[in-house]
């Protein structure tokens, strides 16, 4: 999928990024930062996972994430902030480049959490 540049410019902010996962419990949310975040060639989204236990374990029930972001220092639709819903679905990696890219940034970074986007709407 094609990143769209309006959300390569959010990433380059300042910013708090909401992923939301749904599990056998019901739904859960998690924070990170926009500048964790890193694109792969192919437009998948590489964030770093220190914590995220539960999150983790709803992926492994069910692998559809949705992921929010946005910047107030981006020019949105309407005037100053922008933001974003991704839908995609979403794998933990241990081990491999994906992994790697990441943990060589973030060092306290136990797993790298892929997400793959199905979707990408600009809200604001």
């Amino acid at each position: 999928m094609v990143i769209p540049e309006k959300l390569i410019e959010v990433l380059k902010q300042d910013g708090v990024v909401a992923i939301a996962t749904l599990g056998p419990d019901g739904p859960h949310m998690v924070n990170t930062w926009n500048s964790y975040i890193r694109l792969t060639e192919d437009g998948r989204l590489l964030i770093p996972a220190g914590y995220m236990k539960r999150t983790e374990a709803n992926v492994a029930f069910n692998d559809q994430v949705l992921v929010t972001l946005g910047s107030a220092k981006v020019a949105g639709q309407h005037g100053p902030g922008t933001g974003f819903l991704i839908k995609g679905q979403a794998a933990f990696l241990t081990s491999g480049a994906d992994f790697e890219v990441l943990k060589a940034k973030f060092t306290w970074a136990r797993a790298t959490l892929v997400i793959t986007p199905e979707s990408i709407t600009q809200t604001l």
